[in-house]
């Protein structure tokens, strides 16, 4: 018997790739396209294509030049940049992860922010860490219970860090986990005067961490880098050696001391 799937999934699908179709050829042309010529090109209904291009509008993936006329929006150039910084990261930041894993013989993680929680995107460890947790890459935690999830709170205004906190509840995973709201902005404007931050076994019992940011060349933090180790086996000098290895990674990503965010 043939498995035909249900037809509002078919619906979706066939929507997503006129959306592409009109997407790809708008990538094509320099200029401003009309509707007409983008109908002709996809091969779609000029009705259909108008459609799906004021959705486009809507959501700012495309831009309304004139009235019939079409380009590509911002909200690529947005998105293809936070691909862009990731992967720029990563590349940046290995040899450096690396260098720092064989000074500490402790995991060394890379982790960026995707809203209300980070997402591990590197790692340099080895099975002789005595770590008793390994966050898998692409793994994700809370902000309020990580070193370099604070680092990232420690930027937001007063206003989103109670926004933060209404929308999580402050969940903790322990005794350690910081739940209450007065304790984590305390905590968050140390982060600010020192420029790092800690992970005291909030996460995960046991596990102690310590983070630095790491900026683009416009001065934007775009990522933590963070020593985790058992409790008892971190050591206070990593902390120069951890911020050092941040500011390294900075650098190759062109930032200079003094850019502006």
């Amino acid at each position: 018997m043939k498995n035909d799937a249900p037809a509002s999934e078919k619906t979706s699908i066939q929507v997503i790739e006129r959306m592409v179709s009109l997407l790809d050829v708008l990538s094509q042309h320099q200029d401003p396209v009309s509707l007409k010529e983008l109908a002709i090109e996809t091969g779609l209904h000029p009705s259909t294509a108008h459609r799906i291009l004021n959705d486009l509008v809507t959501t700012r993936f495309v831009d309304r030049a004139d009235t019939g006329y079409y380009q590509l929006g911002m909200r690529l150039l947005e998105l293809g940049n936070i691909v862009k910084s990731r992967l720029n990261v990563r590349e940046a930041a290995l040899e450096f992860m690396r260098t720092l894993h064989r000074q500490t013989n402790q995991t060394i993680n890379l982790s960026v922010r995707q809203g209300d929680e980070i997402v591990y995107i590197d790692r340099a460890y080895s099975e002789r860490s005595g770590m008793q947790v390994v966050r898998a890459i692409g793994g994700r935690a809370p902000l309020h219970l990580t070193s370099t999830g604070k680092l990232f709170l420690s930027l937001d205004e007063p206003k989103a860090i109670r926004a933060y906190a209404t929308r999580t509840g402050l969940a903790g995973h322990n005794k350690n986990s910081i739940t209450d709201l007065a304790k984590l902005e305390k905590e968050l404007a140390e982060v600010r005067v020192t420029g790092f931050a800690r992970d005291n076994e909030e996460l995960e019992l046991g596990v102690r961490c310590m983070a630095a940011g790491i900026h683009d060349d416009s001065g934007k933090m775009i990522a933590g880098l963070s020593i985790s180790a058992p409790a008892d086996r971190l050591q206070e000098d990593w902390l120069t050696n951890l911020i050092d290895t941040a500011q390294q990674i900075s650098a190759a990503l062109g930032y200079r001391s003094g850019a502006s965010s």
